[in-house]
This record gives C-alpha cells, sequence and structure tokens, in this order.
C-alpha cells in the first residue's frame, strides 16, 4: 500500500501492524520505512517518479498519524525520545511567498527518515537562524523564486559566517542556480553550501552530508566545483556595451507616421470580482503542470510519453478531478482588474497618468542594423496607449491546503497550490484575449485556437515585470498605483514585490503588432541604472 501510494484501509493496516509488532514505533521503523527506503532506492534509480512518491509519503503520514498517539503514550512511560536521520530546516525567504517547490522537497526529505521543521513563507533570517540554533538543526535549505531572493539568500549567508554557523546551507528554487550559488552564496559562508536543483536530488545531497565516509570528499568536490564556476566568470570576457546614447540610436524603430494607433473601446479601470472559473479551463497551459512534478515534456504528448506517460497521465487525471471539485464547491475566487490609458513614449519612460514606466534597454552591441530593444520602443512618442493588468487565482486556497494539510494529504495540498498558478496564468490568457477582442479591441476578427494562444500567435504582447524584457520587480509599484491592485483585486505585494496570494499574474499590454518579446542581461541592468 506505501510503495503503490494507496490510502483507503490505512487505519486498519496500520491498527493491524500494531498489534502484531512488540511496540508501536517498531511499526515505522520496520515494515514503514522498509517501504519508503524501497521507494526512495526507486526515485532515485528513475524507476519511481515525483507524485508517486508524494503519495507514498501521504501513506506514511496517516499510518504514522495513527501510530503517535500510542507512541507518545510509550514514550512517556518508559521515558524514550526520537530517533531521525537528521533535523531539516527549511524556509522561504523574506519577502517571497511561493513554497510548491519547498513542500515538494519537505515532503521527500521527511519520507527518508528527515525530521523537517518548515517554517513556511516570508521568513526573515533571524527567525531562521534562530530556530535552527534551538532545534539544534543540521542543515538549513532556502528557498525562492523571485529574484530579490537571491540577495536574502546572501544576507542568510552573511549572517550565518557571522553567528559562527558550522552546519550546512541548501539553496534551492526556480530562480537559483549553481552559478549565482558559487559566485554570490558560497563565498560569504564558510560552512558546506550546496545548490539543490530539485526535490529527486535532494535527499542525495542531505545523506551524503550526513555521512561521515563521505561528507569530507563530497564538501570537497562541491567546492572545487564552485571554484571552477568563479575562475571561468573571472576568465569571461563581457560582451562589448554601448553606453545609452548609441543604443538609443539603434533602438527599434517604428515608422509611427504611417501607423494608425488603435483607439480602445474604453479607456480607463475594469475590475472583475468573481470571475468564472469555468471559462478559464480552455486556456490552461498544462504543460507547467508536469513540471511542477518534475515530469519533463510538452502537453499533450507527455501523455503518451514511453518514460512518464503513465504517471503523467495518472496525474492529469487526478488534477482535472480536483480541478473539477474546486470548481463546482467554488472554492478558488478568480479576481482581476485592467486598465487602458493614454500613454507616449519618451526615451526609456512610458508615462501613463502621471505615472513613469522606466524600461530597461539592451545595451550589448549586436551590430548594425540588429535593434537594442527597450519596451518604449513599442508605444508611439504620442498619442498613443499601453494597458496594465493584475489578476489572481488565489483567493481561498490557503483554506483548502490547509483541509489537505490537516488531513496528512501533502499531495492534493501541492496539487491545490500547481492548479491556482496554473488558473492564474490561464486568466491572463483569456483577460489579454478579451483586452485584444473586446475591451481594446485593436485585434477584434482574432481567431485563434488555443494552442494558438498558449504559443502567443496573437498581435501585441503581455510582458511581465521581474521578467526577461523587464527584470526590475519595483515596477509593480506603480502597476498598484495606477489600478489601485490591493483594493480592486485583494493582491498586495511583500516588501520584494512578490504578489500575494502567490497565485497572481501581473504586467502590461502593448498592441503593436511589431512588438517582441526579448531579454535584458544583468550588464544591461547595471549600465541602465547608471
Amino acid at each position: 500500500a506505501l510503495v503503490e501510494g494507496i490510502t483507503d484501509f490505512i487505519d486498519i493496516d496500520a491498527e493491524e501492524a500494531r498489534q502484531k509488532y512488540d511496540r508501536p514505533i517498531h511499526v515505522i521503523e520496520r515494515p514503514l520505512m522498509d517501504g519508503m527506503n524501497a521507494v526512495g532506492d526507486l526515485f532515485s534509480s528513475g524507476k519511481m517518479f515525483l507524485p508517486q512518491v508524494v503519495k507514498s509519503a501521504r501513506v506514511m503520514k496517516k499510518a504514522v498519524a495513527h501510530l503517535v498517539p500510542f507512541i507518545d503514550k510509550e514514550k512517556d512511560e518508559l521515558g524514550l525520545t526520537n530517533k531521525s536521520n537528521g533535523k531539516i530546516v527549511l524556509a522561504t525567504v523574506k519577502g517571497d511567498v511561493h513554497d510548491i517547490g519547498k513542500n515538494i522537497v519537505g515532503v521527500v526529505l521527511g519520507c527518508n527518515g528527515y525530521d523537517i521543521i518548515d517554517l513556511g513563507v516570508m521568513v526573515p533570517s533571524d527567525k531562521i537562524l534562530t530556530t535552527a540554533r534551538e532545534e539544534g538543526a543540521d542543515f538549513i535549505g532556502l528557498s525562492g523564486l523571485i529574484t530579490p531572493s537571491l540577495d536574502e539568500m546572501v544576507h542568510v549567508a552573511k549572517e550565518m559566517g557571522r553567528l559562527n554557523f558550522d552546519i550546512p546551507l541548501l539553496i534551492g528554487g526556480a530562480t537559483t542556480s549553481r552559478k549565482h550559488t558559487a559566485v554570490k552564496i558560497e563565498e560569504n559562508y564558510s560552512g558546506p553550501t550546496v545548490h539543490v536543483i530539485d526535490a529527486s536530488r535532494a535527499v542525495g545531497v542531505v545523506s551524503k552530508l550526513m555521512n561521515n565516509d563521505e561528507k569530507g570528499s563530497y564538501i570537497e568536490s562541491v567546492r572545487s566545483d564552485f571554484a571552477q564556476i568563479r575562475e571561468k566568470r573571472r576568465k569571461q570576457t563581457l560582451p562589448k556595451q554601448l553606453d545609452i546614447k548609441t543604443a538609443r540610436q539603434r533602438k527599434f524603430n517604428i515608422k509611427w507616421k504611417s501607423y494608425s494607433i488603435p483607439e480602445p473601446n474604453f479607456t480607463g479601470v475594469k475590475v472583475f470580482t468573481d470571475y468564472p472559473l469555468d471559462e478559464l479551463i480552455n486556456y490552461i497551459d498544462w504543460s507547467p503542470f508536469f513540471h511542477a512534478w518534475e515530469l519533463k515534456g510538452v502537453y499533450p504528448k507527455i501523455l503518451d510519453d514511453e518514460k512518464y506517460g503513465k504517471e503523467a497521465q495518472t496525474i492529469f487525471n487526478d488534477g482535472q478531478k480536483l480541478l473539477d471539485h474546486i470548481i463546482s464547491e467554488k472554492i478558488l475566487t478568480a479576481k482581476a482588474v485592467i486598465g487602458i490609458h493614454p500613454a507616449y513614449a519618451e526615451n526609456e519612460k512610458v508615462i501613463t497618468e502621471g505615472i513613469d514606466f522606466n524600461f530597461p534597454r539592451q545595451l550589448i552591441d549586436k551590430g548594425i542594423g540588429k535593434p537594442n530593444y527597450c519596451l518604449s520602443d513599442f508605444i508611439s512618442p504620442k498619442n498613443d496607449f499601453i494597458g496594465t493588468f493584475a489578476v489572481t487565482a488565489g483567493h481561498g486556497l490557503e483554506k483548502i491546503v490547509k483541509k489537505f494539510e490537516n488531513q496528512n494529504d501533502d499531495y492534493n495540498a501541492i496539487m491545490a497550490k500547481v492548479l491556482a498558478d496554473r488558473l492564474a496564468e490561464a486568466f491572463a490568457e483569456r483577460m489579454h484575449e478579451r483586452v485584444r477582442k473586446e475591451f481594446w479591441g485593436y485585434a477584434a476578427d482574432e481567431k485563434l485556437e488555443d494552442k494558438q494562444l498558449i504559443k502567443e500567435k496573437y498581435q501585441g504582447i503581455r510582458p511581465a515585470p521581474g521578467y526577461p524584457a523587464c527584470p526590475e520587480h519595483k515596477e509593480k509599484d506603480k502597476i498598484w498605483k495606477l489600478l489601485d491592485v490591493e483594493r480592486n483585486a485583494g493582491i498586495t505585494l511583500t516588501e520584494n514585490r512578490a504578489m500575494y496570494p502567490a497565485a497572481s499574474v501581473c504586467g502590461w499590454y502593448f498592441s503593436h503588432p511589431e512588438a517582441v518579446y526579448f531579454s535584458i542581461r544583468h550588464t544591461d541592468k547595471i549600465m541602465n541604472s547608471l
């Protein structure tokens, strides 16, 4: 039942096992841990995938929940203490609210006999370090999704050094990398620092660091790898940079005199307080759903994939079942606010309603004839318009997640968060379609299939602050002011500009048919700030 992730008769099975063994703790230490060890071996060898591991963990948790009262009673009578493979403090750092990856790692490590102290999201460094010291933690694991979280991780590493910690620091999350860990984090902390790519690597990393025979050589290999990354970066020749004056001369030039700027069907702000979720289903891009569960592939092809297909079909069916429940029971509420306002461009600024959006320009020398893009290039120097938006599908999520967690059901708790993220992105897609066809109306006759929408085959773009065309999260403040987002959609910003609820999306609408996505490099950002 544990290896297969079946919970139907788990209380009966756990009680039957308790009657069979001399002590209730033996049920955990023998059949349950044997099962989890089998799961761990299958997972590490690639014969079992993450969703099944989380399901097995659900069985383990429910069985343990049945046994705990008996174990506690025995501990009180005999003065016994718990045994574990090690204690790990996990936290999403201050200013960040994203925790799906962290929660998955916690479940997987918990399955392998580690005590997990999960401090949640938006956790300041002093709380992380105080908890680690008071609990006698063997590891600290930091997670984050937005780019400002990288700076917060550096701060935690510095504090660990200042306070003379020596336990391993584990770094993970979508925005993290080996390179950043090597260059920015490891040199600020004398203890072991390891970048953990995903949940499938976490157990291997932690077990090596807990094994006295392997620990020294493993730490040395990681430090050697990081030193090579730093040396390679030191020797790297940066691409030639243009000064801002030259970059502007090479901007993307639109022939505004021969272009008829489309007049919106409305200007101002529109608010949507309870958008129908069932209208969003056809706009869901399912590929990231599978990626969240660490299954690689593109929907729908992944359902027939030789390696992942069976597991992908199972979680897809589970996801559809929970999505139907969320919609039929109105568990989540979708809210949005959009705006279309008169605007004009001035160098790298787009000015609207007394607000200056500051967009960085590409400064790398790409050669004559290749434009150095800035988002302001797609707005006319006079009499144009810009759209802004903020949408969320996360209101109500905490309640259902808490319900599942109270039932020791991490699988559905994680599934609910993944689905909320998909609904938020689908909501952004749907609202953009309505803007193009209805509210702005510059593509009123657009007829695109769902696949074409997902591949962004429409006119105009929908960039977001914090993403490649505009990496600066602080621009969100101006969207919040222009649209009164907190009042109109109930979405707040943390001090590092993460959106809460986490299942939220914001950005701009650009209507011009030649508007494209592009990337601002780190060196561009530095030069633009000078």
